[in-house]
């Protein structure tokens, strides 16, 4: 088997495609989730905060570091984060790790649920009996026939 025959082969079975629109649904779901909690949750949040930024939330780290004998390095302030980025400053940006971890919990909640939907019905029709086959309702109705 050449080798493009069996990527053919590996490319056009189900779970490679059904993989593929996961991955595709995923991105766009994300895409949702970032807009909910960068534009809907988290203004409200900040502005209840006294019209705190999480995104802005960072701290500047200095120049250099402060060793025994030299005579350090003082911090600069910055407004925001683009700003201390823009500086060059080296930033750690736990404002914008806390909107990934709120992110991350929309996204777990979402799909918890969807696994329980997705199960509840998967119990519905596995409760459903099966219909019979056609043979077997046919020959139901012949032996109702013979024993009129």
């Amino acid at each position: 088997m050449s080798m493009v025959s069996e990527f053919k082969a590996f490319i056009s079975r189900g779970n490679v495609v059904d993989l593929a629109v996961g991955i595709i649904m995923g991105a766009a779901f994300t895409a949702i989730v970032t807009s909910l909690v960068q534009d809907v949750i988290m203004p409200p949040v900040g502005w209840i905060m006294g019209g705190l930024d999480f995104s802005n939330l960072f701290l500047a780290l200095p120049d250099k570091l402060a060793l025994p004998g030299t005579d350090g390095a003082a911090i600069k302030t910055y407004t925001t984060l683009k700003a201390a980025q823009e500086a060059g400053v080296v930033t750690i940006n736990y404002g914008v790790f806390l909107n990934a971890i709120i992110k991350f919990l929309i996204v777990s909640w979402a799909v918890f649920w969807l696994v329980k939907l997705v199960n509840k019905v998967k119990k519905a029709e596995e409760a459903k009996p099966a219909a019979p086959a056609a043979e077997i309702v046919l020959l139901t109705e012949i032996r109702d026939l013979l024993k009129k």
